[in-house]
């Protein structure tokens, strides 16, 4: 206990915000032991996905002490005379993280570009390339609770970083003596709105067609998307959307949901009554940061159907390859839907698939014109001079909504909605039907000894159906690059992947069943639904969860 007193009492001395040292020395004061513990018997690691963690004091908490030495390990990976740009939400202390990285940077001797107010993640994406910018940053915590903040780093192609920089960086990181011997420079240079205007025309050249008697409403979930989707519509020629008044502004609290996050119970209904009082053709939803986008379809007798990332992956795709030319490739993950596959079969583009998240996705291959992954996160590409093109190398929740009321649209003039694509779809390829169990836990040691029993006793049956064929996927089975999953094939066209969340104390389960379709939808959607619910069933047997 002596040690861990040592370094908060190191850490108060150096902390520069007074909430957390308040908060430090408090500690201190009631000798809060397991208080102290938690935030300093372990540390958040920068990795691929940078930092994310609840706001709090100590290493093992998002902070101004943090954020500084993430900037400072940056900065020696990238070097000085280097260009970063910044970019943040509107989170508790997001705008506070992006002052402190750039001071920092500029401290080091490197240039940094600040977007001029809180702005969606995809914006950020962009103007790395957009600016000829040798890396980005942007503070947020996407869809994590209030608590929660974090920090995301970009490399020059405007992606996410991947292995080996991450480690470079985080080694970086951990050379980084105490922040109060960093020199600080100044804010750095604030952009100004052209950098958006440049966003705006870029997602506006997406293969959009020409319908646009569309109604949509819309929620940013109390985030930062609301101002940058109306621009994108209106510069599309698109209705505004009606937003929900209750969620248009951004607000840190998030005060009308349990969890910001559009997949999570409940974080819909504000959008889809006002669909419903407005007479809506079209729900759309954004995450906080605006990099991922949720779909719903008004139903005639009430109520909505909102739809998987899956099913709205593949209506993009579809929409996408049609819409394009040339050698292209579209591209998801080892956990989302094998529909993709068919899709480009069907259409003879290039296919790929790869690890979870759009730092891979990014990479599949040359030609990419479309990459998706399950947790409603889409990149939609054009063709410009003949080549394919993604304006945004990262998920990008405006220019996934744009698209898709594009198609609404579309469908809308012949009469149709998307469900109806949907069943076509269904009727061409089988009725690819997906879910998810997950497992929230407060104590991580809980999915370890999970993923232990279910690869020392792996089942040979789920939901009735025989177990095939079992990936270990920390082995790299399958071909991919070594992952902490598993992957079981099942008689019949069914496939189970469990792996623990990259971001969230989760552990996340993806369930697919494919069922051939005649003519009528209804019983093989019936069918896949009482198949998935066995699967979930003998699957949550099977984790002790």
């Amino acid at each position: 206990m002596t040690s861990v007193q040592d370094r908060a009492r190191a850490w108060l001395a150096q902390d520069p915000d007074p909430d957390t040292r308040a908060e430090l020395a408090g500690l201190l004061e009631r000798g809060d032991a397991e208080g102290l513990l938690d935030r300093f018997g372990a540390k958040l690691e920068f990795g691929t996905a940078g930092l994310r963690g609840e706001l709090g004091a100590g290493p093992n908490r998002m902070n101004r002490v943090t954020v500084m030495r993430a900037a400072a390990g940056l900065a020696r990976v990238l070097g000085p005379g280097r260009h970063v740009v910044i970019g943040y939400d509107a989170r508790h202390k997001s705008d506070v993280f992006a002052r402190d990285t750039a001071a920092v940077l500029k401290g080091a001797g490197l240039r940094a570009s600040v977007l001029p107010r809180p702005l969606p993640t995809p914006v950020l994406a962009f103007a790395v390339r957009h600016l000829g910018a040798d890396a980005g940053v942007t503070v947020t915590a996407s869809h994590n609770p209030p608590r929660d903040n974090g920090y995301k780093v970009y490399w020059g192609d405007g992606s996410q970083i991947v292995p080996p920089i991450d480690a470079e960086i985080s080694a970086a990181i951990d050379a980084v003596g105490p922040v109060g011997d960093l020199p600080l420079g100044g804010p750095g240079t604030l952009l100004d709105d052209s950098v958006v205007a440049a966003y705006l025309d870029a997602v506006t050249t997406l293969p959009l067609g020409e319908a646009r008697d569309l109604r949509v409403a819309y929620t940013p979930l109390h985030g930062v998307g609301a101002d940058t989707l109306a621009r994108a519509f209106e510069a599309a020629g698109f209705e505004p959307p009606l937003p929900v008044a209750e969620q248009r502004d951004p607000d840190p609290d998030f005060p009308t949901v349990a969890f910001p996050n559009p997949e999570e119970p409940g974080a819909m209904d504000l959008a889809v009554a006002l669909a419903a009082t407005t007479g809506a053709d079209l729900v759309l939803a954004n995450d906080p940061d605006a990099d991922r986008c949720a779909v719903g379809v008004p139903l005639p007798g009430g109520g909505c159907r909102m739809l998987t990332g899956d099913e709205v992956g593949g209506l993009l795709a579809e929409h996408v390859i049609t819409h394009t030319s040339g050698a292209r490739m579209v591209a998801t993950t080892i956990v989302s839907s094998t529909l993709l596959g068919k899709i480009a079969r069907a259409h003879g583009v290039g296919y790929g698939e790869t690890l979870t998240g759009f730092k891979w996705i990014i990479k599949a291959g040359p030609g990419l014109v479309f990459g998706y992954e399950e947790a409603i996160g889409y990149s939609v590409g054009t063709t410009r001079g003949g080549s394919p093109e993604l304006p945004v190398r990262d998920k990008d929740g405006i220019g996934a909504a744009l698209t898709v009321a594009a198609i609404a649209a579309d469908a809308k003039r012949a009469g149709r909605t998307l469900l109806d694509l949907l069943d076509d779809q269904a009727r061409r390829y089988g009725l690819h039907a997906t879910s998810q169990l997950s497992f929230r836990v407060a104590d991580l040691s809980l999915i370890k000894d999970a993923m232990a029993r279910l690869r020392a006793t792996p089942p040979d049956r789920l939901g009735g159906r025989e177990v095939v064929r079992l990936d270990d996927l920390s082995r790299g089975d399958g071909g991919l690059p070594p992952t902490d999953g598993l992957r079981f094939t099942l008689s019949g066209d069914a496939r189970v992947v469990v792996r623990p969340s990259g971001t969230e104390p989760k552990l996340k389960c993806y369930l697919e069943v494919v069922v051939p379709v005649a003519d009528d939808v209804a019983p093989a959607r019936a069918r896949a639904a009482d198949d998935l619910a066995a699967l979930k069933t003998d699957l949550s047997a099977a984790l002790g969860l």
